[in-house]
């Protein structure tokens, strides 16, 4: 056999038995078509809408749809330095995680996809849990939601097995759990987008209610992740959510991450 035939099989032989995930997950070489495959064959439904329908059941009390009440601070705020991962003298940000054992592999490997972005493009770094104390429990709830920020201890991410496994879904959840809130509520966000009282529930108005955001001096971005589309919450099928001043311009995606949301990322944890 040729030698370099032979080099080659070797060579093939060692990536075929190589470990994808060891200390932490890798994912460079993972391709994003396949990371938003589910949603390109879906193209009507946004992030937002999708999160709003799985909670509809749930039994859990959420904020701005899939927000858990925060259990050690009187706002839904992650300004300070006291809900934010901390910072490895590396320079990564290290999360440690588990996944339940509620999930099936490909499941699994879903929702690992979604995490290797992260890495691809930011300083954060998820981990699978050793002992640490604070860390994320990804588990199958009533639903898609998380905590805001670092909270302490265990604390549950949901990605629900019926209607959350989706690569844009579970980003969103992700990066509430870094500290981000959703881009409709931001503190300046009337020069942006036109919110219509008239078409949702009074009960569910505080979910609209702007709150005192750390924006990090970066402009509104109708294409971010965080953003939730036109009809969130919407008792009428009308829009709860226009954009301003051009009532055209899109709102909610389906996909992932847009580039201000890494940025966004990079600049509150300083990478």
């Amino acid at each position: 056999m040729n030698p370099s035939v032979s080099l080659l099989l070797l060579l093939l032989l060692g990536l075929s038995q190589a470990d994808p995930i060891q200390e932490e997950i890798s994912g460079e070489g993972l391709l994003q078509e396949e990371d938003i495959e589910d949603e390109v064959n879906d193209d009507t439904v946004d992030i937002g809408t999708r999160i709003l329908i799985s909670n509809n059941a749930t039994n859990e009390i959420l904020l701005e749809g899939d927000l858990l009440p925060p259990n050690t601070r009187n706002a839904i705020r992650c300004r300070s330095q006291s809900c934010l991962w901390r910072k490895a003298s590396n320079g990564q940000v290290v999360v440690p995680f588990t996944i339940s054992g509620q999930f099936a592999n490909w499941e699994r490997q879903k929702i690992e996809r979604a995490m290797s972005g992260f890495h691809r493009s930011t300083c954060i770094r998820f981990v699978r849990r050793s002992n640490q104390r604070d860390f994320l429990s990804i588990e199958s709830r009533g639903g898609c939601f998380s905590a805001l920020g670092r909270s302490g201890g265990r604390q549950v991410l949901s990605i629900n097995k019926q209607g959350c496994l989706y690569h844009g879904i579970i980003q969103h959840e992700i990066n509430h759990a870094l500290g981000f809130q959703h881009e409709q509520t931001r503190s300046d966000r009337d020069g942006y987008v036109r919110i219509n009282w008239q078409n949702m529930d009074r009960a569910m108005a505080y979910n609209f209610h702007k709150q005192n955001t750390n924006n990090l001096n970066t402009p509104y971005d109708y294409s971010s992740i965080m953003h939730y589309g036109r009809t969130a919450f919407s008792i009428n099928g009308r829009e709860t959510i226009t954009p301003f001043p051009n009532p055209r311009a899109q709102i909610g995606q389906r996909r992932g991450m847009s580039g201000w949301d890494v940025k966004r990322i990079n600049l509150l944890y300083r990478c």
